[in-house]
């Protein structure tokens, strides 16, 4: 689903303004890559910008040019909201609802900003004057090139911008081996390695930095695993406990989740993460073919996210919480069996 209604940005783009950039709650790195890669851009062309995240990111995130000027909500509430407040353009980045940005989504409500949204997630909602929503991108760094190019404004993307983007689409693809990345995809990745992104240094940064605290929780996810054959999917438990032991820091767990599908004749894999701060468990739910995990995220656990790859929450205790996935999965056994290709 494409929904392209920017009539009047590039005008409206002609004078200087105050943009403030906002990614989702708990930004990754085609969040973050889309709001820095986007901002160095509107500077370049003579823009007022700031970037407020409702909360910290990854620190394998952390060097990507521009990252230590974000403001963080659960620092600097105040500054942020002063932002918003003053801000003649406001850029919501990577989500398409305002519960997604956390205590951000009130200020931006009563702002009478208009909204530019940029997201390639399904089911958008309708809050923004601006939209740019796109499901068959495969991040929505790519699709910060193409508005860049809808601008005429290619021209300006230097190594700064480059890196952010390139580091977004990596991420979000899988390093280029998920359906989402075409041959489209893997054009724009060429085109901003030519214009100075440096692939083996992101590779680097990203993949070959871990602490030793990912690999202890790693053991732990791994240890947890539960093969359950019948149909054709995995779950993985993180505890508070075992985050407390292995002296877990954010973002530790990312990519735990991609481990079952490794795993010859499974198709669907999921980890559950106990979350003290708001007496959660966070989940990650990941598929191959046609196994829609955003539908069932949807349908089940108050989540959503893309047809292979999406998150969910719930709010009852950890093993409630198995007992109601697992009671779940006999009403796909026909989509689940069909979908376990032999590895």
């Amino acid at each position: 689903m494409s929904l392209l209604t920017i009539d009047g940005l590039s005008k409206y783009l002609e004078t200087p303004q105050n943009l403030v950039i906002i990614p989702h709650q708990n930004p990754d790195g085609d969040a973050l890559g889309s709001c820095l890669g986007w901002a160095h851009l509107m500077k370049k062309l003579g823009h007022t910008v700031t970037v407020c995240s409702p909360n910290a990111f990854p620190d394998f995130l952390s060097w990507m040019p521009g990252a230590k000027e974000i403001l963080l909500a659960d620092q600097n509430l105040e500054d942020c909201k002063k932002a918003i407040d003053s801000a003649s353009l406001i850029c919501t980045l990577d989500f398409n609802h305002l519960s997604r940005c956390g205590v951000l989504g009130a200020f931006i409500e009563k702002s009478s900003a208009p909204i530019l949204m940029v997201d390639h997630h399904i089911s958008p909602s309708d809050y923004a004057k601006y939209t740019f929503s796109d499901t068959s991108m495969s991040s929505t760094c790519e699709m910060i090139y193409h508005l860049a190019k809808h601008l005429n404004r290619t021209d300006h993307i230097d190594s700064a911008i480059a890196n952010c983007l390139y580091t977004g689409i990596v991420t979000d693809t899988g390093n280029f081996k998920y359906p989402s990345a075409s041959a489209t995809t893997l054009l724009i990745a060429a085109d901003l390695l030519d214009k100075g992104a440096d692939k083996t240094k992101i590779n680097a940064l990203l993949f070959e930095q871990s602490e030793l605290s990912r690999f202890k929780l790693m053991g732990r996810c791994l240890n947890s695993l539960t093969y359950l054959e019948a149909y054709h999917s995995v779950y993985m438990i993180i505890t508070e406990e075992d985050k407390k032991s292995c002296g877990f820091k954010r973002g530790d767990t990312e990519g735990f989740v991609n481990f079952g599908l490794s795993l010859r004749g499974c198709c669907f894999s999921v980890i559950f993460i106990e979350n003290a701060e708001d007496s959660s468990i966070k989940m990650s739910f990941r598929s191959t073919g046609d196994f829609d995990v955003n539908e069932f995220a949807r349908a089940h656990f108050n989540g959503g996210g893309h047809q292979n790859a999406a998150g969910g929450k719930s709010f009852t205790s950890l093993s409630e919480t198995i007992d109601l996935f697992t009671s779940l999965l006999p009403n796909y056994i026909e989509s689940l069996t069909i979908n376990a290709l032999p590895k």
